[in-house]
């Protein structure tokens, strides 16, 4: 292409949800309610397991960093789609949507592995009891966090580098609500073989790898759970599994969904479905999922708003 049909962009234009004019203030009043519980839903989770004495364990650490990941990507994206449905013109900054896209790589990757750690972490705790403060013990904790963290930084990086370096055609409309890496490759004029190829090799290792130990983990804990002889220590046992074990057939079986779907029924439109699933809803529900299904946050929730009354007002 000539270099004179080249145009530096300043700004994309971001397609939105809906075009529909009559649905902007039902969908901006609905995923503002949305937002706001998942905010107040995480920020609450990461309060909760710091200042509650009872939950300064493996379990909850993981999940403090899990409510930190789901409040990360969301707010990626959550207020900026917000913003949008109230203005007329949805366009946001070419350096903004890189950093969008980067942060929301960020944390959606580190969710995966950060949800590993916790289906190995039950595993040690089920398999393992005697050796499980051995096993699994802060320093251990913390890695098992921080290479996630690393790793999913440095393939945002990547990612983000690599597409934000290339060359734009001029066109700046991107069929989504947030400047996801898919729909920024249809705008570019030079070849994306080698983004593409490099999301592909990437998308796959991070899905399979998270994936299969969960699945190595629990196919051990069922085992586990089907050797005991009590039929009240087996319904306790994986009773402490069901909170996790929702979460993640929740998120994969969005994601599979999303990209294991044929190309011919493929469309960007399916894709914002989605995306508002395991974007905005998925960190909504996590919180929800974890209080409601666990006695410890639960009682934990009820002893602070006990204190809380007892203070003299």
């Amino acid at each position: 292409m000539n270099k004179q049909n080249l145009t530096v962009l300043t700004e994309f234009i971001l397609m939105g949800i809906t075009d529909r004019p009559e649905l902007q203030a039902p969908f901006f009043g609905l995923f503002l309610i949305i937002y706001t519980v998942s905010v107040v839903g995480n920020l609450g989770m990461i309060i909760l397991t710091k200042m509650d004495s009872r939950l300064q364990t493996p379990m909850y650490f993981f999940l403090r960093h899990l409510a930190f990941t789901d409040l990360g990507y969301s707010t990626a994206v959550g207020p900026k789609m917000l913003v949008n449905f109230v203005t007329n013109q949805n366009t946001i900054p070419y350096n903004w949507c890189a950093t969008q896209l980067a942060f929301f790589l960020l944390f959606i990757i580190s969710e995966f592995f950060i949800l590993s750690a916790m289906a190995y972490d039950r595993y040690v705790a089920i398999c393992n009891p005697l050796l499980y403060t051995i096993v699994i013990s802060q320093r251990v904790c913390w890695v098992l966090v921080v290479i996630p963290y690393v790793y999913s930084a440095f393939l945002s990086v990547i990612i983000t580098k690599k597409i934000f370096m290339s060359s734009f055609c001029g066109h700046n409309v991107i069929r989504h609500f947030y400047c996801d890496s898919l729909p920024l490759l249809t705008l570019l004029c030079s070849s994306s073989h080698d983004i593409e190829l490099i999301i592909l090799i990437f998308s796959a290792f991070n899905l399979v790898l998270s994936l299969l130990v969960v699945l190595v983990s629990y196919i051990l804990i069922l085992m586990a759970i089907l050797r005991m002889n009590s039929a009240e220590g087996r319904h306790k046992t994986f009773s402490t599994c069901g909170s996790h074990l929702t979460v993640v057939l929740v998120l994969y079986t969005t994601l599979f969904f999303m990209y294991l779907q044929p190309q011919t029924n493929h469309s960007f439109d399916t894709d914002k479905i989605v995306s508002v699933f395991y974007t905005l809803i998925i960190p909504m529900l996590n919180p929800m999922i974890y209080t409601l299904r666990n006695k410890e946050a639960k009682g934990a929730l009820h002893r602070i708003w006990k204190n809380w009354h007892a203070l003299p007002m």
